[in-house]
């Protein structure tokens, strides 16, 4: 039995009973495409939706949640391994009561955690499983190995694109790279689109379309289309006002386009059948992704 099995058996006990929170990671492979911008403005209509809701923010070296969100964290996951915090102590409270968690060096530094300092961390983060009914994950943009990792973790990805050739190219590529790798099951997982900065709602279908054919024909990929988010005036502006546009603009139409989308997620998660395994085992997981690497 290798080290990462025995660590599994470990921390199974403290996870099998609280599996029960949704984890979404949100990426693109490309920067700049709005992918933060779904991120919150999802969490801010799952809140809407009555859903329990905390971002962690994975996109390692900026703070595009803290600005959006208005909110400056005093801890992050590395207080969590170092400092002797807990899940509770290292949430901010956003608007809404929305929880958030920055990632800082926290994540990264799980790699060099011993066998007893990832058990220590995982019963830890079983807290989030009752707290929590939706965990979104914003992680960094493109290919990088913390992307890849959080992808490979996450058993529901959603990709954001826009209509520029580079984006739906690099959003090609960051699936190629998921495929290549031997722990990623297409069956396994759900893969979503989402298609920001149309012109139309056919413009972002037509995205989806480019993206699921050449997915679907060489690397054995369906996804599914959750929806598009069009190009909307308010949208920039409540960039420069730095708020989600769902509560600067809640009657605008890409805050409607928002609403779409939550409301397609709840309807896809009427369909799960099998019981959910939780925030804990996306992170036990996340952590052997890395540590296979060294």
């Amino acid at each position: 039995m290798d080290q990462a099995e025995q660590l599994r058996k470990r921390v199974s006990q403290q996870i099998q009973h609280n599996g029960s929170t949704r984890v979404i990671a949100v990426t693109s492979g490309k920067g700049g495409v709005g992918k933060t911008s779904l991120a919150v403005n999802l969490a801010i209509q799952l809140r809407k939706k009555g859903k329990r809701v905390v971002i962690i923010d994975a996109d390692f070296g900026l703070a595009n949640v803290e600005i959006m969100l208005g909110i400056r964290p005093q801890y992050n996951m590395a207080d969590l391994i170092y400092n002797d915090k807990n899940i509770d102590d290292i949430i901010t409270q956003g608007p809404m009561d929305i929880g958030f968690i920055s990632g800082g060096s926290g994540v990264q530094d799980m790699v060099n955690l011993d066998k007893e300092q990832v058990r220590v961390m995982i019963s830890k983060l079983v807290r989030l499983d009752t707290i929590a009914d939706v965990v979104i994950i914003d992680t960094g943009a493109g290919i990088s190995d913390s992307v890849l990792e959080f992808v490979l973790s996450s058993p529901e990805v959603l990709i954001v694109a826009t209509p520029e050739p580079t984006s739906i190219t690099d959003a090609y590529s960051l699936l190629k790279t998921v495929n290549r790798n031997k722990n990623f099951s297409a069956d396994e997982k759900k893969i979503q689109i989402v298609s920001n900065r149309v012109g139309s709602k056919e413009e972002g279908k037509e995205i989806y379309e480019k993206l699921n054919i050449v997915s679907t024909k060489f690397l054995n990929i369906q996804m599914e289309y959750l929806g598009a988010i069009v190009q909307d005036s308010n949208a920039s502006k409540a960039v420069i006002e730095q708020k989600p546009v769902s509560l600067a603009f809640p009657n605008s139409g890409s805050t409607k386009c928002y609403q779409e989308i939550c409301n397609k997620l709840l309807e896809l998660d009427e369909t799960v059948e099998e019981p959910r395994e939780g925030v804990a085992k996306f992170f036990l997981d996340f952590i052997r992704q890395k540590k296979k690497k060294y």
